[in-house]
């Protein structure tokens, strides 16, 4: 059973003897656990801390005081330079003596690796921020020290301009608490019957409200839908964004196809452009966060819509797939299943 834990296990009994060392921490010190079995765990598993120094004689696991119970998580390093995240738990007696001293080993370069994709995050997230606010911040100084120098119309530009940048960093901090959502697990769903060929129509409606041509679209309907009970507003951002990045992103007519999936047990919805398309090699990083299509258009958006959308879709319990559409630009595919949830039957 030890084997199946994907975290390194080492277990010393009363006598500091080793009596477990499974799989995972085989793998991660290359010491097998015939060898390790019946030996002193000092001597199995030698950590040092970053200085150098020896970490069991400054724990002192065996004599030290006996009301520890656990250890946090720590650094150390075998002698070869290999980098292991440790922890440590004990069991004592009645009177406080060690039955069993359990430690914890987990590989440094998973963490190290989560570390950077958070660094980039906050990198990535500065760098979206910065631009919009120097602007807001330059047109609204400017302004006030300069109010009567300008015209109505130039100061109606100003302040257009800064209420789009405005927009822009609300875009864009509503982005990163959906996919800090998506990321923890804490999507809320407020399922009831949403009518999906409506929800589509209200998408294109307010496309065309914005400015964008009628007939720039064509949407059909193809088959009787099932009742489908899902979160209307993340249904409408799914189909926003996907409408969105095929207008920004592609070229031509966007077509919208709603219809029943291919066993009838829920919906599909294919969003199509005429554009370049997604060359085959990027298909796997479309739905990475802060994927941006070729060319890399920092103009084109945050890259956190589509991963977004993914996370939306398999909330539901659905799923989502890019390919080349029939006009030869990208087509996006979502399903979503049929059926009210156990609290409305």
């Amino acid at each position: 059973m030890n084997d199946d834990l994907p975290d390194g296990l080492m277990v010393a009994d009363g006598d500091a003897r080793v009596i477990t060392f499974n799989a995972a921490a085989e793998r991660m010190t290359g010491i097998s656990g015939a060898e390790a079995l019946g030996r002193d765990f000092r001597d199995v598993l030698p950590l040092h801390d970053a200085e150098g120094r020896d970490w069991w004689k400054c724990l002192a696991p065996y004599d030290g005081l006996a009301t520890r119970t656990r250890h946090p998580e720590r650094s150390l390093f075998l002698p070869g330079g290999c980098e292991l995240l440790v922890t440590a738990a004990y069991r004592r007696d009645r009177d406080g003596r060690v039955r069993r001293f359990t430690v914890c080993l987990r590989d440094a370069v998973q963490r190290a690796r989560q570390e950077r994709d958070r660094a980039d995050l906050v990198s990535t997230v500065a760098h979206e921020l910065r631009s919009p606010l120097t602007s807001v911040k330059g047109f609204t100084a400017t302004l006030l020290a300069k109010w009567a120098r300008f015209n109505d119309d130039q100061k109606l530009v100003m302040l257009e301009t800064v209420n789009a940048d405005a927009d822009r960093v609300t875009r864009l901090i509503t982005e990163l608490l959906d996919v800090s959502r998506i990321d923890s697990g804490r999507l809320e769903m407020r399922r009831q019957v949403v009518d999906l060929v409506e929800e589509t129509r209200k998408v294109i409606a307010g496309r065309v409200a914005a400015g964008e041509p009628e007939d720039r679209f064509r949407f059909e309907v193809r088959g009787e839908l099932p009742e489908m009970w899902l979160d209307p507003d993340k249904v409408g951002q799914i189909l926003g964004n996907l409408v969105e990045n095929a207008v920004r992103h592609g070229a031509g007519t966007v077509t919208i196809v709603v219809e029943p999936d291919a066993h009838e047990e829920g919906a599909a919805v294919s969003v199509r452009d005429e554009g370049e398309g997604i060359p085959p090699e990027a298909v796997q990083r479309v739905f990475r966060q802060f994927w941006r299509g070729p060319g890399g258009n920092r103009r084109g958006g945050t890259g956190l819509g589509l991963y977004i959308v993914k996370g939306l879709v398999e909330a539901h319990g659905g799923t989502i797939t890019v390919r080349r559409a029939p006009g030869g630009g990208a087509e996006f595919r979502f399903t979503m299943p049929a059926g009210a949830p156990d609290y409305a039957s």
